[in-house]
């Protein structure tokens, strides 16, 4: 019989990176069972769903208090069986916030608990690096600035690189992309991204209209797209646009299709989050904007640890693309960024330079990489 492994995944995201790593560990492992919380893709590969992913998919403090007796009960009762029947390691898939619980009884019970995704520590929660310690047998990172920060409290860590890495091309194919979205080779195009949330598309949708309005005024041939991933995000921007007088604006709302329209973008305006990643790798000049709650956002400003929100500064450990964020984030002074991108091509070839850099030091083969890390762990107190 062989070897009994256990994964929490709650994210569709988690579940795409759960279900690469399965198959990796499935290489030296064929006959392993995996089973636990996962989706669908982990399923596809074999994996065991106790319960679905999506019973962990909350979004936000109130909808994950409305359902923290069902988590909570959830928790506990794969905590039983883990100890009951004892797994021969746990990998917990990013969801800190439910994995970590776990991850520190089932150590403290001599299963190696594997970390896989560091929770954002360097942003703005380094204190919680010592409970980490506690919790974690070996943490598995994302990002080449991690590991310190992790070896400093004595956590056994790996290296990993990042999936997206592995996955997107090092030099996108831009003609393409356009003759896919059927836009024209020679007119600027801009790509919008507000964000997936409806908070963030409620707050942000009126000024990316209003920057719209100011860049086509300047460059009347100029498209403008705007990928959304849901129907309600869909509509709160199609309500923003009716409010406004620029119903004329040349702009495409776009159900999906983000990269695609990344790709196909000169340049992308896009919220704090992983989507200024995503546009780092593909290669794209950017400005990265956020709009917040006043009170959240001055909170967020006394915890944070490092003078940038997007990924790609926080990545090159310096201001490589503009962040104009809350009550900076005016119309006028985005589009004059945005502008900056589209009228400077050797800022932008040196910016593609870096962008190139990065993207080498992300692509790792994440998947092979994290399953090297993990096979020492099966069965014992790995380091």
């Amino acid at each position: 019989m062989g070897l009994r492994i256990a994964m929490v995944a709650g994210e569709a995201s988690s579940d795409l990176l759960a279900s690469h790593l399965i198959k990796a560990l499935q290489r030296h492992l064929p006959d392993a069972e995996f089973y636990g919380i996962g989706g669908p893709k982990m399923q596809a590969v074999g994996f065991k769903a106790l319960w679905p992913a999506e019973k962990l998919a909350v979004h936000g403090y109130v909808d994950a208090l409305r359902h923290y007796r069902e988590l909570s009960g959830i928790r506990r009762d794969l905590l039983r069986r883990l100890l009951a029947d004892r797994p021969a390691a746990f990998i917990g898939v990013d969801a800190p916030d439910f994995s970590l619980w776990l991850e520190r009884r089932l150590k403290d019970r001599g299963i190696p608990a594997i970390h896989f995704v560091s929770p954002s520590i360097w942003a703005w929660r380094k204190g919680r690096v010592k409970g980490i310690a506690r919790s974690v047998s070996h943490m598995l990172c994302l990002f080449p600035f991690e590991p310190a920060l992790y070896q400093a409290a004595g956590v056994p860590v790996s290296y990993v690189g990042h999936p997206l890495a592995d996955v997107f091309p090092l030099e996108p194919d831009r003609l393409a992309a356009r003759e896919m979205l059927q836009l024209p080779v020679d007119k600027p195009v801009f790509a919008f991204l507000p964000g997936s949330r409806q908070s963030e598309v409620r707050n942000l949708a009126d000024t990316y209209i209003a920057t719209a309005a100011l860049l086509h005024e300047r460059h009347p041939e100029a498209r403008f797209l705007v990928p959304l991933a849901t129907r309600e995000t869909r509509l709160l921007f199609e309500e923003a646009l009716r409010r406004h007088v620029h119903t004329h604006l040349p702009i495409r709302i776009l159900f999906g299709h983000a990269v695609d329209a990344m790709i196909a973008a000169d340049v992308v305006l896009v919220a704090s989050g992983t989507a200024t990643l995503e546009a780092a790798l593909l290669k794209r000049p950017m400005v990265i904007t956020y709009k917040i709650g006043k009170w959240s956002y001055r909170l967020m400003k006394r915890m944070a640890y490092l003078p940038w929100v997007g990924l790609p500064n926080v990545l090159a450990n310096r201001e490589v693309v503009p962040e104009i964020l809350q009550d900076a984030a005016t119309p006028q002074a985005l589009a004059d960024a945005l502008d900056g991108w589209l009228t400077d091509g050797e800022r932008v070839a040196a910016l593609t330079r870096t962008f190139t850099e990065m993207h080498h030091v992300l692509r790792q083969d994440t998947a092979a990489k994290a399953a090297a890390a993990i096979l020492p762990c099966l069965g014992s107190r790995c380091s």
